[in-house]
């Protein structure tokens, strides 16, 4: 095992990576309940949910997203050996549930993103991914990893409570605020703030296994109090409790064992959306999903080898090319399993933050989640306020990488500085790789070196045009 993995060759060891994948899937296991909330909140053009009738079965949709999650995970843990972990993408999935959905059937939805799913891996196979990442900058990439450490720092902060949207903007112009009304109230809040407090301690003293055995104790120290509180969810039948648990409620099930129902595999049309909203829209919406899909896996793969010391002089990591096979075909898997695209989750960066070097890491988290498709009510014990702390720790360790940027060249310093702005302030990884992708080639342009711009780069840049101004340009074709 050490042989295949290159465990010692990495500076790792096993206990190393079995504590990596254990928080790895601590840090994402929540894709398990929400993917079923916003793929089961929308309707098709029919009015049907996304497992038939008025009434989506979230079971049925977590048990199928746990599943798939837990294949390809293990298969870029052996194929590509690389401590990166996959699952139904965030905001993939609210595009096409919102998005896409309500054109046309969800079988031809998901028709789609198998169709984009299939082009990301010819543009793998005949090696143009690859070269796209290879011409970008060195600099620009170790931007994207800080700007990601920044997004996920922020996801933590938003998901535990301590930061939230303020809805009141007639009244305010600041868009996000600590807590509520400005203040930090209630349980589950301060449950977070004494698991980041515990997991900085523990890792600043150096202690073996500090994110999971902070994961592990926040989450006895939630359960305690939800015991004694009974502080409930946040979303309830009458309406939002902003001081209850974000997604899971920390109380010991009735049961530790479900049986699953698989029955979404394969419910899906390749072309049947052609004829249902036209071609225009299809190929639209396909491009929509093909540039998301592209490009956040590029940061995110660089993202994870810096923070791990994989990556080579030129920012690339080792068997990209494979990484980028596993993760074009999960996003066809995705659609095919009617649970939308899956991809590569920047959460991992915190199975690297616990030890992660290699691909063993990657199949233990792949494992555990193959047992959520039967232990679905006790991972539900532990809740957001418990494992995101380790999203702000890593956060911080992704940002030390912002030295490696040389502030005083503009043609560096200003797109590097959007790409790391924009990515937390628009919730989108690949916002700020294209924000930052159109700045390097007009400021290279405007200096007279347009010699020094990668043709690739200009592809891409004018690409991103096109994804930025994919409202007005869809009116205009339609």
């Amino acid at each position: 095992m050490d042989s295949f993995f290159k465990i010692s060759e990495r500076g790792s060891t096993v206990s190393r990576e079995i504590r990596g994948g254990l928080v790895t899937f601590f840090t994402m296991a929540y894709i398990v309940v929400l993917n079923p909330i916003i793929l089961g909140q929308a309707m098709d053009v029919n009015g049907d949910s996304i497992t038939g009738g008025p009434q989506a079965d979230f079971a049925q949709i977590a048990a199928v997203t746990a599943l798939v999650a837990g294949v390809l995970t293990i298969l870029m843990g052996v194929v590509a050996n690389y401590p990166l972990a996959l699952a139904t993408g965030l905001g993939l999935n609210a595009f096409v549930a919102f998005g896409v959905a309500s054109q046309m059937t969800w079988a031809d939805a998901m028709g789609l993103v198998v169709l984009e799913g299939l082009i990301i891996l010819v543009l793998v196979l005949t090696g143009f991914r690859r070269a796209v990442f290879t011409a970008v900058p060195a600099q620009l990439k170790v931007a994207i990893s800080v700007g990601i450490g920044l997004f996920i720092a922020f996801i933590g902060l938003v998901d535990a409570g301590f930061v939230r949207r303020n809805p009141d903007l007639a009244n305010t112009p600041v868009p996000v605020g600590l807590g509520v009304g400005g203040a930090l109230q209630g349980w589950p809040v301060l449950v977070f703030c004494a698991g980041l407090i515990l997991m900085i301690v523990l890792y600043a003293r150096r202690v073996k296994g500090a994110i999971l055995i902070s994961i592990l104790a926040t989450t006895v120290l939630a359960i305690i109090v939800e015991a004694l509180a009974d502080v409930g969810p946040t979303f309830t039948a009458d309406g939002i409790n902003p001081k209850g648990w974000d997604l899971n409620v920390p109380a010991w099930p009735d049961k530790v064992l479900d049986t699953p129902d698989f029955s979404l595999l394969g419910n899906f049309s390749l072309f049947g959306s052609f004829a249902e909203a036209g071609a225009v829209t299809a190929l639209l919406f396909v491009f929509t999903l093909l540039l998301a899909d592209f490009f956040d896996t590029m940061g995110t793969m660089t993202a994870i080898g810096a923070e791990a010391g994989l990556l080579d002089e030129e920012g690339t990591p080792p068997n990209t090319q494979r990484i980028l096979i596993v993760d074009s075909i999960a996003a066809a898997a995705g659609g095919a399993a009617s649970i939308s695209s899956n991809t590569s989750y920047i959460e991992s960066a915190s199975g690297v933050g616990e030890g992660a070097r290699t691909g063993l890491a990657s199949v233990v988290t792949g494992v555990l989640f193959l047992l959520t498709t039967v232990l679905a009510p006790l991972v539900a014990i532990i809740p957001n306020e418990a494992a995101v702390p380790a999203l702000v720790v890593v956060g911080f360790l992704m940002m030390t990488q912002v030295k490696n940027i040389d502030w005083d060249d503009m043609e560096i310093a200003i797109p590097a500085f959007l790409t790391i702005i924009l990515m937390p302030l628009t919730y989108s990884i690949s916002v700020g790789i294209g924000a930052g992708f159109i700045a390097y080639v007009i400021l290279k342009a405007a200096r007279g070196k347009v010699a020094q711009i990668h043709p690739l780069l200009w592809v891409v840049a004018a690409l991103f045009v096109v994804y930025f101004a994919i409202d007005p340009i869809s009116h205009w074709i339609t």
